[in-house]
């Protein structure tokens, strides 16, 4: 069954950042994990750059796994619609990315 990665970059409202931090992590990751197709969820906090620009302090990581990615995404998008995802004015939503990879090529391990 075919492997995706879903990465989201966003960023807390200003002055929000600690009702960001446990909404996101308490609450919101749950609820997409629940959601069939999402096999786990991770966040990430920026901690340096190798090039200069603008970066999203936080990014989340989530795993799918699906023989119909747009069956997945578009459930997604329909919990999110019909408001059954508990969502907060703390995330700056003006300012957000989220793509979706699909594992492509073996992994590549240290030995």
């Amino acid at each position: 069954m075919p492997n995706y990665k879903m990465i989201v970059m966003s960023r807390p409202a200003a002055g929000r950042e600690d009702e960001y931090n446990d909404w996101y992590q308490n609450v919101h990751l749950g609820e997409l994990v629940a959601l069939p197709g999402f096999k786990s969820a991770r966040r990430f906090r920026f901690a340096r750059s190798l090039a200069e620009g603008e970066v999203y302090p936080y990014m989340s990581i989530y795993e799918i796994e699906t023989d119909d990615i747009d069956a997945v995404l578009n459930n997604l998008r329909d919990t999110a619609g019909r408001g059954a995802l508990t969502m907060s004015d703390s995330i700056d939503l003006t300012d957000t990315s989220a793509v979706v990879y699909e594992e492509f090529g073996a992994v590549v391990a240290a030995f």
